[in-house]
């Protein structure tokens, strides 16, 4: 588990860069929980837990690196991944598991999700939104430039299609949360 953890660091040390226009709080406020996440994804359904761990790691490095591939993210991230990997020697065949991870991520585009690795990213993806709300609300308010009531809509409907989103386990795991949020939102 040696390259998880330096691609751990790497993700976060690029996360902490003045040209990365989220700021520190994706790394704080999202990819960390989509990495608790995906990892008890992966125990619940038995998935490798190494090709998703990493998947979780890399899988908005793209906006990160440049908001300009924002909108395709997911595909500009895979291929960004299989350079990262292939300069870790990394196993080519894991390389492409970790790439479909990334690929699928994107619960707004409609992409196969074939694998039991790919369905724990995209979960965590939309688990991660349910323990970082104050960051959307930032999202809502600084990058889409909305104001309060607009924010508070824009939340509830991203909260309902990331509830919609999920998988019958994840929903296990983030159903109080989810209520929760409902209840405090509405």
């Amino acid at each position: 588990m040696e390259i998880v953890e330096e691609i751990r660091k790497f993700v976060e040390e690029e996360c902490k860069k003045k040209v990365n226009y989220f700021g520190y709080g994706i790394w704080a406020h999202h990819i960390i929980y989509v990495v608790k996440y995906a990892k008890l994804m992966a125990k619940r359904v038995g998935a490798n837990e190494e090709i998703v761990e990493i998947a979780a790691l890399l899988h908005d490095y793209a906006s990160v690196k440049d908001y300009k591939l924002y909108e395709d993210h997911h595909l500009h991230g895979a291929e960004l991944a299989e350079q990262i990997l292939k300069k870790y020697n990394y196993p080519l065949n894991k390389i492409e598991k970790v790439k479909h991870c990334i690929l699928s991520h994107r619960g707004s585009k409609i992409i196969s999700k074939l694998t039991k690795e790919s369905l724990c990213v995209v979960d965590a993806d939309s688990m991660a939104h349910f323990d970082s709300i104050p960051s959307l609300f930032y999202l809502a308010f600084f990058s889409h430039k909305m104001n309060i009531n607009e924010a508070n809509n824009w939340l509830i409907q991203k909260l309902e299609r990331s509830w919609n989103k999920l998988s019958p386990e994840a929903k296990e795991v983030i159903k109080a949360k989810f209520e929760a949020a409902r209840v405090l939102l509405k």
